[in-house]
């Protein structure tokens, strides 16, 4: 049964291993890939994404220099892998293993209870469940199959909607913190030009997997798209129709395009973008200043490959996120906590605990970017603190009796 188990924090289960989507470990005592790329046998500083060969070689230097921080004697021999998309999370734990040469076992959890509960294989140890409290008996089917689960395992916790906010029960609430920081981001922006019905329908478009060639799968990227939308620069059946036609391709190509429709209002007041025919043009008068703002900050960074553009947006979304832990009253039902609070995912909190109280080395990784993550200077003397120390309340259904038998 559903119940809350007091206030945690990640911290509280991970201390500082914490890495995020620049590769820069919160605990100072492990260099980042900006200091320690040739280390980790890579060709060139760049940010690798979630995806690539290079983001596995990365992690497997994390991995194992932080068990040496504490036990410099002590090889990983195996992989524990958490996380809750069969694609993204179970890509990424094959790639980790077969980069580290580790057997490995991994638990991808998406809560369904419309359907009876189910732990499945999908190949290469990666198990499918449709309950998080599965993950005992996940735990338990590594150990039969071989698991040491001791101070040579290396256990990795994907945060978003894993560790925290947990697919299918509580996902919902990072969601909805993410677009109201569009929202924010796009009203103190754009300023009179702001229309949040244009960036409601841009974004309930566009962030389909559909476009996810287009946009990249990149919230940076569909922000921008969204504001260029509710700014006026582009209308959004038009961009459609063209994304859908192969003719607009990429975010690198729109960006492009921005650029020189931008550049080419500042010097008309008549011509018309070629590319958007039946975009609007000066005579609609719309007030391109805000949007020519966020443009002038944001494509620079896309020029020389930042994969986090659009930091305005991301601060905006750190702080939607951040007021939604542990923001209700002790007490609150489970009900309100699930749909209005970012919460502990308790069973993984309690298999972290377990795991750990082995000797185990725990770190959990998220694609988020600093931006979204981290205080600013100014936040942290105002008491803000990076998510993963931020407490908020527990919630799930307890393993313990599980794991206790283990």
């Amino acid at each position: 049964m559903m119940q809350t188990y007091g206030i945690s924090s990640l911290h509280d289960l991970f201390a500082d291993l914490v890495i995020l989507r620049n590769l820069a470990p919160f605990d100072q005592r492990l260099p980042g890939l900006a200091e320690a790329w040739q280390a980790m046998g890579l060709a060139s500083p760049r940010i690798p994404r979630k995806h690539e060969p290079d983001y596995a070689r990365a992690s497997v230097w994390f991995v194992t220099q932080a068990r040496a921080l504490d036990l410099p004697a002590t090889p990983v021999r195996e992989l524990l892998f958490i996380g809750d998309t069969a694609m993204a999370d179970g890509n990424a734990f094959r790639n980790l293993a077969r980069a580290g040469g580790w057997p490995g076992w991994c638990f991808i959890g998406a809560e369904k209870l419309s359907a009876p509960a189910s732990l499945s294989a999908d190949g290469d140890n990666v198990s499918l469940a449709n309950r998080w409290a599965l993950l005992a008996d996940w735990l338990a089917a590594a150990r039969t199959a071989g698991a040491r689960l001791d101070e040579h395992t290396a256990v990795v916790v994907d945060m978003d909607k894993t560790a925290i906010a947990a697919r299918g029960r509580n996902a919902a609430v990072i969601d909805e913190a993410r677009v109201q920081g569009l929202h924010r981001t796009a009203a103190g922006l754009l300023g009179d030009a702001f229309d949040l019905a244009r960036v409601q329908a841009a974004h309930h478009e566009l962030k389909e997997p559909v476009y996810h060639p287009f946009t990249a799968d990149n919230q940076d990227y569909l922000a921008y798209i969204c504001l260029a939308v509710s700014a006026g620069l582009i209308d959004l059946p038009a961009l459609v129709s063209q994304v859908k036609a192969g003719q607009m391709r990429s975010f690198e190509q729109f960006i492009a395009w921005a650029d020189g429709a931008l550049a080419a209002r500042s010097s008309t007041s008549s011509e018309k973008s070629n590319f958007f025919p039946d975009s609007p043009d000066s005579s609609d008068s719309p007030d391109l200043s805000g949007f020519t703002a966020i443009h002038r900050a944001v494509y620079p960074l896309v020029q020389v490959g930042d994969p986090t553009p659009f930091k305005a947006f991301r601060r905006s979304e750190y702080l939607c996120t951040v007021e939604r832990f542990g923001c209700l009253p002790a007490g609150a039902p489970v009900e309100q906590l699930l749909a209005e609070q970012v919460c502990i995912t308790q069973e993984v909190r309690e298999i972290a605990l377990w795991l750990k109280r082995r000797g185990c080395l725990l770190l959990t990784m998220s694609d988020k970017p600093d931006e979204a993550t981290l205080p600013t200077w100014e936040q942290v003397n105002r008491g803000y603190l990076p998510l993963h120390r931020t407490p908020t309340t527990a919630v799930g259904e307890s393993i313990a009796g599980q794991l206790a038998d283990l």
